[in-house]
């Protein structure tokens, strides 16, 4: 017991070092290591904490008696309150590998406030702040250098550039609390590496992140500008008129600003309601408000934005295909777990408040700033981003250890508990390590399958497909991805890439696994349009289950109305029957006419798409009628936006009926959007070179 008790403070400071870990070897290497090591670590901590909470160690119980330190409980109570009345418990507990934020995460997060909350004393809180400090540094530092080399916006060992910021976001000002405790030489280090993590922000090219600091820094400066005495206070009335005059020139000239070749200053300065990214995120947040209002109690539980996204999904007014965040946490808290849950998520960016406060009568005026800096940052940024496991998890930590070093040392006390809770504290700890195998391990080898997968789908087929059974077979709650990815591996690239037996091999996994996972989630669009899909692309000699792809159809359109891939594959169905007519002949009109009434119910829908009158431009002049064709086509130039597969089909259909001004055109498009398009540059070229020799 003595090697547990010593061990114990340095596992619940495990997870500072989670930013680090990444491995090659997994799908989604950024964030799968990251959460099944988060998982092990959780219920390791778990057993190690009953098994001397049983043996007599002492602990800081009276701790639990404030108010505020409740907050959490209440949140995880509430979460699986929702989530098992919600849409699909099974979902909400597991999340998904790309993802790892459901009720597991959750929980995890949680005890681990609660152990570092029983636990903890000023030592391990300034250990906390140091070790986020150190290894914020460090990633700000690679992600920098990332940036040297490669340049673009940055995610650094987080793989995203938002989650990068977010991050940063919290480790900055852990950074700077950690300064408050060192010596001279090391606070200067220490600030260093601040200045490097604020840097790195600014490098990510976040806006919500950038914006955050600013506010933050508009608040620290207006503090002291009323509170401040002397120097300090003249020092920041100053600075920030310069800031307010320079953000009043920055805006007035932001026109010219969005052009400058340096991605952070363009994308500050393109923010408005014109910019695409802020018009798709404001049509989101509006629509998800409506959303909220239907189950504004209970919510859909966790997990379940997506099913939220795909109602309201308008391909002229959203720029990605899928998501499963709003971009916005308190909204996501609402959608999920009602306004309770967006109140106890409130209440809990509050409780740094109130630490600060303890620590400001303590007479700790500079880490009580720094705290309260750090709660209005990460509450403005979650106002455009969400969180991962590296930065919910240090936020907790934080909270967690800076309620008990705020607070009245108090007394340690133990447990008065009978001598048979020491045996029985000893298998319980065994069953949570025994848990690590289903919550981690098995869900370790589903997503090394998944990579492996990946890795042989076109080289050998019969080794991605035991990859890809054996990894499903598992169970785990990666087989929705393994469907995701099953489709991606089929449908782009083994379709063109395989021939024979071997693709009639490859189609047969990927339906097999859709299938399974179309019958278990009833309600992923996505799912359901993926299966249609892959069975639309069976080979020749492959027999399709025609009720199961009408009925993969109909729910993809229930489930997401305005997504186009199911019309269009409704519509090719019904050409391809009219094909196996005569030219002429009475079903061979009909079967047109059918797909054209398709398209044209979801042209209503979504008149001002551009993409779908080409495609039924493509299907007028197929079916002999070019004057409609014409017609069909001059609409969706006209709606044409700039995307890459509305460029293709135009370039296609203008190439068809040898309008080479117009198929130039989208081709020159086509190349501008997709530079290692090999194919259009070869018609593009042979057009060019065709009209030189015509002058």
């Amino acid at each position: 017991m003595k090697y547990v008790e010593r061990a114990y403070p340095w596992i619940l400071l495990a997870p500072t070092l989670l930013p680090v870990v990444i491995w090659g070897g997994f799908i989604y290497p950024y964030l799968v290591p990251k959460t099944l090591l988060f998982y092990t670590i959780s219920l390791v901590a778990v057993g190690m904490f009953v098994m001397l909470a049983a043996h007599g160690r002492v602990f800081f119980w009276n701790r639990l008696s404030r108010r505020e330190t409740w907050i959490p409980a209440a949140l995880l109570a509430l979460a699986y309150g929702t989530s098992l009345v919600g849409i699909d418990f099974y979902r909400s507990l597991w999340s998904l590998f790309v993802r790892g934020d459901g009720l597991l995460m959750l929980t995890g997060v949680v005890s681990s406030f609660y152990l570092i909350l029983l636990s903890a004393d000023r030592t391990f809180f300034e250990r906390l702040l140091r070790a986020a400090a150190l290894v914020g540094t460090f990633v700000a530092v690679y992600g920098i250098g990332e940036w040297l080399l490669g340049g673009g916006r940055i995610g650094s060992l987080l793989g995203n550039a938002a989650f990068f910021a977010g991050y940063l976001g919290i480790t900055t000002f852990a950074t700077l609390a950690a300064a408050e405790s060192l010596p001279r030489a090391w606070r200067r280090a220490a600030h260093a590496g601040a200045v490097l993590q604020v840097i790195a922000i600014i490098l990510t090219a976040t806006r919500g992140t950038i914006l955050a600091l600013a506010v933050a820094g508009a608040a620290y400066l207006a503090y002291q500008a009323w509170r401040g005495e002397g120097k300090h206070r003249v020092l920041a009335a100053g600075t920030l008129l310069v800031l307010a005059v320079s953000g009043g020139l920055f805006f007035a000239f932001r026109t010219e600003l969005a052009k400058v070749p340096f991605t952070p200053i363009a994308r500050i300065a393109s923010i408005g309601v014109n910019d695409p990214d802020v018009a798709s995120r404001l049509f989101i947040w509006k629509n998800m408000v409506t959303e909220i209002e239907k189950s504004p109690v209970l919510g859909v539980g966790a997990e379940h934005i997506d099913v939220l996204f795909n109602r309201f999904y308008d391909p002229t007014l959203i720029s990605e295909q899928w998501f499963d965040r709003s971009h916005n946490a308190f909204l996501d808290y609402a959608a999920q777990y009602g306004i309770g849950g967006l109140l106890l998520y409130l209440a809990l960016i509050a409780s740094f408040f109130l630490a600060a406060a303890r620590f400001a009568r303590r007479g700790e005026k500079r880490l009580a700033g720094i705290l309260a800096l750090l709660a209005v940052t990460y509450a403005v940024q979650n106002f455009f981003v969400f969180d991962t496991i590296s930065s919910f998890w240090l936020l907790l930590a934080l909270l967690a250890a800076a309620l008990a070093a705020s607070s009245e040392p108090g007394l340690r006390e133990a447990l008065a508990l009978p001598a048979w809770m020491r045996p029985a504290s000893l298998l319980f700890a065994l069953v949570l390590a025994y848990c690590i195998v289903p919550v981690a391990v098995l869900p370790a080898v589903a997503a090394y399958d998944l990579s492996q997968a990946y890795a042989y789908q076109v080289s050998d087929p019969s080794k991605e497909i035991s990859y890809l059974s054996h990894g499903f077979a598992l169970g785990t709650y990666g087989n929705v991805e393994y469907g995701y990815e099953a489709y991606d591996m089929y449908g782009n690239n083994q379709v063109s890439a395989l021939t024979g037996q071997s693709r009639s091999d490859a189609y047969q996994a990927a339906a097999a696994v859709l299938t399974a996972n179309f019958n278990r989630y009833p309600y992923d669009a996505r799912t359901a349009l993926y299966l249609a899909q892959v069975l639309s692309l069976a080979p020749q000699d492959a027999t399709v289950d025609e009720a199961l792809l009408s009925s993969a159809l109909t729910r993809a359109i229930e489930l997401s109305p305005k997504r186009a891939q199911p019309w269009y594959i409704l519509a090719n169905l019904s050409i391809s029957s009219a094909n196996a007519y005569p030219v002429g002949s009475s079903g061979r009109a009909a079967g047109y006419a059918s797909a054209r009434d398709i398209l044209s119910r979801y042209i209503a829908l979504v008149p001002d798409l551009s993409e779908p009158h080409f495609v039924l431009a493509q299907l007028e002049y197929a079916a002999g009628d070019s004057a409609s064709a014409a017609a069909a086509a001059a609409i969706g130039k006209a709606d044409y936006k700039g995307d890459l597969e509305t460029a293709k089909r135009a370039a296609g259909y203008y190439e068809t009926v040898l309008d080479l001004p117009d198929a130039a055109f989208f081709l020159s498009e086509v190349i501008r959007l997709d530079p290692t398009n090999a194919a259009a540059k070869s018609d593009l070229a042979k057009i060019q070179t065709y009209e030189r020799s015509s002058k």
